[in-house]
């Protein structure tokens, strides 16, 4: 089979997120003025900037890839190669000057995840996944830990407040069942996943941006990631996600998501 990550993509991943880092340091408890987006959601110069220098890299080194960015949208988005950007996962976080917020970075081969980048530019942790590899936190293996159980493990979501409608029952379910439930931490719960910290995060209405870098990343550390059906994510997924350290309490959480 052909190796659908290659050394030189493994390389512009890491000048994208050293790209990006070196702009939102920059940024990071300055003077901003912060603009809300048509979704309510905010943005800022940092958020902007960072993403088009990313942009700007994999045009001069991979000018046949497709880019899916959430701030500049999308170029040649029928590429076989499609990186997916999002400058700054946790723009709340950024501008409460909270250090929990990440650059994503990943790229998908016919819209399914193969590499993924967590960098968290203040803390200087990166995390990195990629097809056939095993996940590294700066440079160094990690594993999640196993906890088969809902009754044993901790549950992040970055807000109760992303589920609506059935869906919050659904997690509801899910959240009475476990031993600890936190809140807040965007896609950096994730990289705590990976790293063994954390057991299961669980999420809705998310974008592909928000979710296709932590794929390679909880996955090459040996956890599984989905929707909420148990159905493999890429970038036409539905927004809704699970991901476990331990698969047993992936199926345990789907199941409760279900009402079992």
């Amino acid at each position: 089979m052909t190796e659908r990550v290659t050394a030189a993509h493994l390389a512009l991943a890491g000048a994208l997120a050293d790209k990006a880092s070196a702009v939102i340091r920059r940024y990071f408890r300055g003077d901003l003025t912060i603009e809300t987006k048509p979704d309510e959601t905010p943005v800022t110069v940092a958020d902007r900037e960072a993403e088009a220098e990313m942009r700007a890299l994999i045009e001069a080194r991979f000018p046949d890839h497709g880019v899916l960015g959430e701030e500049h949208g999308r170029t040649r988005p029928e590429a076989d190669y499609v990186w997916v950007l999002d400058p700054i996962d946790g723009t709340k976080s950024f501008i409460s000057g909270v250090p929990l917020f990440g650059t994503l970075i990943a790229l998908t081969f016919k819209g399914t995840p193969v590499l993924g980048v967590i960098d968290q530019p203040i803390l200087r942790e990166r995390w990195l996944g990629a097809d056939g590899r095993k996940t590294t936190l700066n440079g160094k293996p990690i594993a999640t830990r196993a906890c088969s159980a809902l009754g044993g493990a901790t549950l992040f979501a970055t807000s109760p407040d992303m589920f609506g409608g059935g869906d919050a029952q659904a997690f509801a379910h899910v959240r009475q069942a476990v031993k600890l439930a936190r809140f807040g931490a965007d896609c950096y719960a994730y990289g705590l996943l990976a790293a063994g910290f954390v057991d299961l995060v669980i999420e809705a209405g998310l974008k592909p941006y928000d979710y296709c870098a932590l794929v390679p990343v909880v996955e090459g550390a040996g956890g599984e990631m989905s929707d909420w059906a148990g159905e493999t994510l890429s970038l036409h997924s539905d927004g809704r996600v699970i991901a476990a350290g331990d698969p047993a309490l992936a199926a345990a959480a789907r199941a409760a998501l279900a009402g079992k």
